[in-house]
């Protein structure tokens, strides 16, 4: 589908969802009335959405906190003025429901799906939703050097790499194909309830069978990988953790980062996590990757556990490759829409960490001219990830959402997983494949070589320091005011 639809059109958009383009408002793609479209999917339930005035209240006092912060005085009228619109505008958009073309495929990280077929619309919307949606968050502990108790308003960047990197730990540990339930924990085995022997007698619990055993397993994975994305000092890729290792770069609490600073953060991040075992991130440098750097770095040794992978007496650890670029000047270049396109297509893509201006988003796919994404600028209350059975619900979106390709900032990281040594062979093949669909030039390259730089193969250098400037212009910032 295409979005050849005038602008007065999508200004009529009623909640009936009649005309045909992107509605501002409502957040989503219309059909024509003649062509057929998909179920609504609701994103999330109007209880847990809380009081728009609740949320604008909290909104309201980030901003005063961040003014005492800074300047010690509180800040401007207008600023809280836009803080207030934005909590109202994205409460109340959520609530709203999104329609899908039934003529036109969805493609989510390598995953085709045709929603003409009832099975597919079911594996697209499981799929969808057993991404992990790690959004806004207020109420956790103060900020190590600060008063900030929440990151709405300018941690958008570090939540939407936070999403990347949980992807590609879902790839790295989940088994192949998974996909969340949260009726996991809610069916109880039937040989694990308590019975009674005949005649009386202290009750006794039968064994439970091997299909909930592993189911359970697997779901405890998948609450480990949540837990670790806590809003708490422990968690190893929680926002305090992410804000402190940002430091080296330049950046604390309150700042704004751009795309290619929480690609190094991220890599920081991982390297210093004890919990990831045999992960390995790689952050491109100049839109290049060094494959003798990617394999020095994956070569490192590893604790033998008798599960080796990669040459024999080599160990080789799985990898994540982040590589920022930017694919234009202040607007996207379009003619770099098909290899995004392309490169979204691939089993080994994780997504994209990037955004439309000074609004960042975590891209995951695409149906004709609009990507799909998650959005982190929803602010919801901080879960204690402690505990033991903490609630998952609120880290699944259910509710897709579309952008057009030509409203996506130029700025963005792709990430790409390869579990073995193997694997990294047919990604490089097949993003070099879908690079050579741009018109013009690459969007990056690789190269056999090493990079100029002199460093271990563990710690590559830090991306030059950036120091936050009133330009709107700047071209690594994504701003929510």
């Amino acid at each position: 589908m295409t979005g050849e639809y005038t602008n007065e059109a999508m200004d009529r958009c009623s909640s009936a969802g009649v005309c045909g383009g992107v509605c501002e408002v409502h957040g989503h793609l219309s059909p024509p009335p003649d062509e057929e479209t998909t179920e609504d999917w609701l994103l999330v339930s109007s209880d847990s959405l809380g009081s728009r005035g609740i949320t604008m209240d909290l909104e309201e006092e980030e901003e005063e906190q961040r003014g005492e912060l800074e300047e010690g005085r509180p800040p401007k009228l207008k600023s809280k003025l836009v803080s207030a619109w934005n909590s109202l505008k994205y409460g109340w958009t959520l609530k709203q429901k999104s329609r899908f073309s039934q003529s036109s495929p969805v493609t989510i990280l390598g995953h085709c799906f045709q929603l003409n077929q009832s099975g597919a619309r079911r594996q697209f919307h499981c799929s969808f939703s057993s991404l992990l949606w790690l959004t806004y968050r207020r109420g956790f502990p103060p900020l190590a050097g600060c008063s900030l108790t929440s990151d709405s308003g300018w941690g958008c960047v570090l939540r939407t790499g936070q999403m990347l990197l949980a992807q590609s730990l879902l790839r790295h540990l989940m088994p192949p194909g998974w996909t969340w339930s949260h009726g996991y924990l809610g069916v109880r085995d039937d040989l694990d309830l308590p019975s009674t022997p005949e005649g009386g007698g202290a009750p006794w619990t039968r064994r439970r069978s091997l299909e909930p055993q592993l189911a359970v397993r697997v779901e405890e994975g998948h609450r480990r990988v949540v837990s670790w994305f806590g809003d708490h000092p422990a968690a190893p890729f929680g926002v305090p953790r992410l804000v402190e290792l940002g430091r080296s770069s330049g950046k604390r609490a309150g700042d704004w980062y751009g795309p290619s600073i929480v690609a190094h953060i991220l890599r920081k991040a991982v390297t210093a996590a004890a919990d990831v075992p045999n992960l390995a991130v790689y952050v491109a440098q100049d839109c290049t990757i060094y494959l003798e750097d990617v394999r020095r770095l994956c070569r490192e040794p590893l604790p033998r556990d008798g599960s080796l992978q990669g040459s024999p007496g080599l160990a080789w650890k799985s990898l994540l490759v982040l590589v920022p670029v930017r694919l234009g000047g202040q607007d996207l270049n379009p003619s770099y829409i098909s290899c995004v396109k392309r490169l979204l297509m691939l089993e080994c893509c994780v997504g994209i960490i990037g955004g439309k201006p000074k609004h960042s988003l975590f891209f995951i796919g695409f149906q004709g001219d609009y990507l799909l994404y998650l959005d982190p600028h929803y602010c919801q209350p901080t879960v204690d990830v402690r505990q033991e059975h903490f609630p998952l619900e609120s880290f699944h979106c259910k509710y897709p959402r579309k952008m057009s390709f030509s409203r996506m900032d130029p700025s963005c990281t792709f990430g790409f997983y390869a579990k073995t040594q193997k694997d990294f062979g047919s990604m490089c093949a097949a993003v070099n494949e879908a690079l050579s669909s741009c018109e013009k030039y690459p969007m990056f390259i690789f190269s056999e070589g090493p990079s100029q730089e002199t460093w271990g193969p563990s710690e590559p250098p830090d991306p030059p320091s950036r120091t936050r400037t009133p330009s709107s212009g700047c071209v690594e910032e994504f701003v929510l005011l």
